[in-house]
Order: structure tokens, then C-alpha cells, then sequence
């Protein structure tokens, strides 16, 4: 994978990681862990956040799928230049808040994901911790839709789902923290940094689209010929492994 996307992915989970705080910080608060065991404590959290990561790497291979066909038609520029503008339409609309909540048929799956948690936060295995996360990586989140759409552009299913992962990797040290420290921010605080985060937005939308438009500059807008050469150079390295 790119540098440039692999920046993005883990630069848009990072960004994305105030809006976590709001969104999904109440389900982890509410997991009722407890300090008492050091060890249990931490290990329950991580497995909870590996949960989610799971599901956004999920989503991102199935969202390769269509990534990986546009490739093989030889359309990968043009899919990164659209998935450039959904990004930046995206990020005007979330000026407004989260726009994924304003979606009729996302809100009425939200309820039955809420019910589903409501059953798994009531109790304290490991396997319910990694559940909940799973199924908190399934709430409508208009940062997650917009990774989805970003992870488009890395064009293929691997490259999907590992765009994806990096982007739950970016996501991790907050929602670690919110579990562990409890409410980091207070609400005008968050407020006021969620009003820059669409303007990183703005920023990865015009860096997938430069992507696309292949103007020859390095790491940000490469030739088409470079990525040959770099998917190229994979495929003798990941041969290279299979014969030892």
C-alpha cells in the first residue's frame, strides 16, 4: 500500500478519534469495567477495541471488493478522483453534525444494534467485550462512511480491509483512553475540535483526487507507471515468501 494512503487511513482515524469520544465513548464507559484488577481491566478493554478494528476491516474488504473490480477494468484513477469528491461532499454535510444519523433506514438499523448491545453490556467474558466492539463497529458513524469511501481508492479487498484497519488503529488511542480515564473532554471542548475535523476532511478529499488526476508528484499524485512498478514489486516479494 502507499505511503500516502497509509498516512490518510491512520491520519483520518486520528481525526476521527474526537467524534469517537461522542459517539461511541458512552458504550465503552458503559461496559462498567473495573479497576480492580489491573490486568483483567486492560485486557477486556483491548479486547473490546479489537472488536471494533475487526468489523471496520470487515467492511473495508467487502468495500474492496468494488475497489479491487474498478482496478482490474482499469478505472483506479477515476475511482479515486470520485472518491475524492465523496469525501469532500461528505465533509460539507457534516459541518451540520454527523450526518449518518439523519439517514431513515440507518436509524431504524441503530435500534436493533442498541438492543443487541444493551444485552452484551451486561455481561463481563471476554467474548461479550469483543462482541460489543463488533457490534459498536456497526453503528451508523459518518467518519466510519467516510473511511469506507476513502478505503475505495486503495483497490483491492487486502487493501481494503487493511486501509480500514489502520484507520481503527487511529482511532485506538482515544477510545482506549475514554475507557480508561472516563470522560477526557467536556462537551464544548469536543464541540470546538469537531469543527476542524471537516476540514481534514476537505484536505484528504483534494489528496484523493490529486491521486486520481496522476500528475507525477511523489507520494501525493504518482504516475501511473510508479504504481505499476510498486504493485509490481509486491507481487515478487509476497512470491519470494511462497518459495521459502
Amino acid at each position: 500500500m502507499e505511503i500516502a494512503l497509509i498516512l490518510a487511513a491512520l491520519g483520518l482515524g486520528f481525526a476521527s478519534g474526537f467524534h469517537c469520544l461522542g459517539m461511541c465513548g458512552p458504550i465503552a464507559l458503559s461496559m462498567g469495567l473495573s479497576k480492580k484488577q489491573q490486568v483483567n481491566f486492560h485486557l477486556q478493554n483491548l479486547t473490546y477495541q479489537l472488536g471494533r478494528i475487526f468489523t471496520y476491516s470487515l467492511l473495508g474488504a467487502l468495500v474492496g471488493i468494488i475497489g479491487e473490480g474498478f482496478q482490474l477494468a482499469g478505472f483506479q484513477q477515476y475511482l479515486s478522483i470520485f472518491a475524492g469528491v465523496l469525501l469532500i461532499i461528505m465533509a460539507l454535510f457534516s459541518f451540520g453534525g454527523d450526518f449518518a444519523s439523519k439517514i431513515p433506514f440507518i436509524n431504524q438499523a441503530l435500534l436493533q444494534v442498541k438492543i443487541n448491545l444493551g444485552k452484551l453490556l451486561q455481561k463481563s467474558d471476554y467474548s461479550s467485550r469483543f462482541l460489543t466492539g463488533i457490534l459498536n463497529g456497526l453503528l451508523p458513524c459518518g467518519m466510519v462512511y467516510m473511511a469506507l469511501t476513502a478505503s475505495l481508492a486503495a483497490g483491492g479487498i487486502w487493501q481494503g480491509a487493511t486501509f480500514m484497519a489502520l484507520f481503527g488503529l487511529g482511532t485506538f488511542p482515544f477510545m482506549f483512553a475514554a475507557v480508561l480515564f472516563g470522560n477526557l473532554l467536556n462537551t464544548a471542548t469536543r464541540a470546538k475540535i469537531l469543527k476542524i475535523v471537516p476540514v481534514f476532511l476537505l484536505a484528504l478529499g483534494a489528496l484523493f483526487i490529486l491521486r486520481g488526476m496522476e500528475l507525477g508528484i511523489p507520494y501525493i499524485s504518482p504516475k501511473k507507471e510508479a504504481l505499476k512498478v510498486e504493485k509490481q514489486m509486491n507481487r515478487e516479494k509476497a512470491t519470494d515468501k511462497n518459495c521459502h
